[in-house]
């Protein structure tokens, strides 16, 4: 037996007991972002189409931000004639009719968030305690079917369900009641919008909920059944949680898009009769902008929206991070 064996000094220790420290490990060198674009410029070349498009489409439109501070004249120049300041920004802050369109809008995207958001989370926990495989495939396939239908499509097919000789007033007969004409009564749009962007969006919003419930742990259901949990307690406690990552991120981008209601559905949809519940800003900005040619009014209002919603995007995001520990950054 060796003397460092013998007094229960291990070889490489400098005290009984204690371990002499061992080199330290050097830490790699970082590389350069031009030895990773050599490296993976396959990778990075995939990203070079979506950031044109994010440049010429998003990015470059933005310069025209400056003729809402400047009176434009068509056929000028691209930036406008002269600097007038805020003279359009208090022109539709003092303007009535704004202040309607802004009040629509608002009413419009808090029934949206409010019925739109909750219901593919209800959807998709719904198809996931489906225990058969073809229905919750063809469940799946029929909720989601709508999304992939053109925006001209469903407002067509919305304006056959409710006309007056529509399958809704035939019914409406049938029962003995009087048929009524749904897209000419201003009370009737909210609701038409509404259902129909829940019928077209649900199915779509349901995979993204589904994704995430693949990746919750089965070990943590097995837990909570030995412990006696109903299955509304293991949803509660389990499933819930398990999505809440994804449904606080779509609901920050909802509430990003909170102020931007579909355009396309509200033009096709409403007409001067349903005006005082259907005009919403991009709808009005349409008309400001495109059919009565005053742009630096309408870049105004646009501005204002924009400004609106990234507010709205900020606090949602702190809210979310301070509250729940979960944010976009």
């Amino acid at each position: 037996m060796s003397t460092t064996e013998a007094i229960g000094v291990s070889p490489g220790t400098g005290e009984q007991g204690r371990v002499r420290p061992g080199p330290s490990r050097a830490r790699p060198p970082r590389r350069t972002w031009r030895q990773a674009l050599r490296r993976d410029w396959q990778l990075y070349s995939l990203a070079v189409l979506p950031l044109l498009f994010f440049l010429v489409f998003r990015y470059l439109p933005m310069i025209g931000n400056v003729i809402a501070f400047r009176k434009f004249e068509p056929g000028g120049s691209v930036l406008g004639e002269e600097w007038v300041g805020l003279r359009y920004v208090k022109m539709f802050l003092n303007d009535p009719s704004f202040w309607q369109v802004f009040s629509n809008t608002v009413i419009i995207g808090l029934l949206t968030l409010l019925f739109c958001f909750p219901t593919p989370i209800v959807l998709a926990l719904l198809i996931n305690e489906l225990r058969g495989r073809r229905v919750r495939r063809f469940v799946q396939s029929v909720s989601y079917l709508p999304h992939f239908l053109s925006m001209v499509v469903v407002a067509g097919l919305v304006m056959e369900m409710l006309s007056v000789d529509g399958p809704v007033n035939q019914l409406l007969r049938a029962m003995g009641n009087d048929p009524v004409a749904f897209l000419q009564e201003a009370e009737w749009f909210r609701t038409i919008y509404v259902s129909s962007e829940m019928w077209q969006t649900v199915g779509w919003g349901t995979i993204i909920y589904l994704a995430a419930l693949t990746t919750i742990d089965d070990q943590l259901y097995e837990a909570a059944r030995i412990d006696g949990a109903s299955r509304w307690r293991q949803v509660w406690h389990v499933t819930l949680p398990g999505i809440r990552p994804a449904a606080v991120t779509l609901l920050i981008l909802n509430i990003g898009t909170f102020m931007a209601v579909g355009f396309e559905k509200v033009l096709l949809l409403y007409n001067p009769l349903t005006y005082p519940t259907a005009d919403v800003i991009s709808t009005y900005l349409y008309r400001m902008g495109i059919v009565s040619n005053s742009f630096s009014y309408a870049a105004a209002i646009g501005l204002f929206e924009a400004v609106i919603g990234l507010a709205l995007v900020l606090s949602a995001n702190l809210i979310s991070r301070r509250t729940v520990g979960t944010s976009l950054w």
